[in-house]
């Protein structure tokens, strides 16, 4: 069903429960193929969460702690939220800078992250000023978003 897709969306929620489900059901193998296939994998919160190598996550009952066990398909962690909930950035430095999880990218809320592949092609967003960043161990870079343009009216 999956490689018969254009897209499958992933919604937010529970990102080590959603990978446990997807695990024991070979989901996560079929989301593989349909994604070696060419289907657009995308997502928001969890369902950014769980293409990357790990990342940081609420799912263990509230406080933030490392997802070392991603879905892997793209390289590096990846840290959603990072404006948006205030333990977000400074978790997620001190996470990559102790070596917890690989080096990543972060997300403001409302930036989107484009890739080919497993090249980071683009950032757009749809809120003034959020935008991604880069996160090492010895720091962040901040990587600028495209503003996505206003949808028109609708007509009347």
């Amino acid at each position: 069903m999956l490689l018969a897709q254009d897209l499958v969306y992933v919604s937010g929620g529970n990102t080590v429960n959603l990978l446990a489900i997807w695990r024991a059901h070979g989901v996560d193998r079929a989301m593989r193929r349909a994604w070696e296939a060419g289907v657009v994998l995308c997502g928001l919160s969890a369902g950014s969460l769980c293409w990357f190598e790990g990342g940081v996550t609420d799912s263990y009952g509230g406080d933030l702690a490392a997802l070392p066990d991603g879905l892997g398909f793209l390289p590096g962690s990846h840290c959603p939220h990072y404006d948006g909930e205030p333990r977000r950035r400074p978790t997620y430095r001190r996470l990559v800078a102790a070596g917890a999880i690989p080096p990543g990218v972060a997300a403001d809320d409302g930036v989107g992250l484009l890739y080919a592949g497993t090249e980071l092609r683009e950032i757009v967003t749809s809120r003034p000023g959020a935008q991604a960043y880069r996160v090492e161990a010895a720091g962040e870079t901040p990587i600028p978003a495209r503003p996505l343009s206003p949808a028109p009216p609708a007509p009347q």
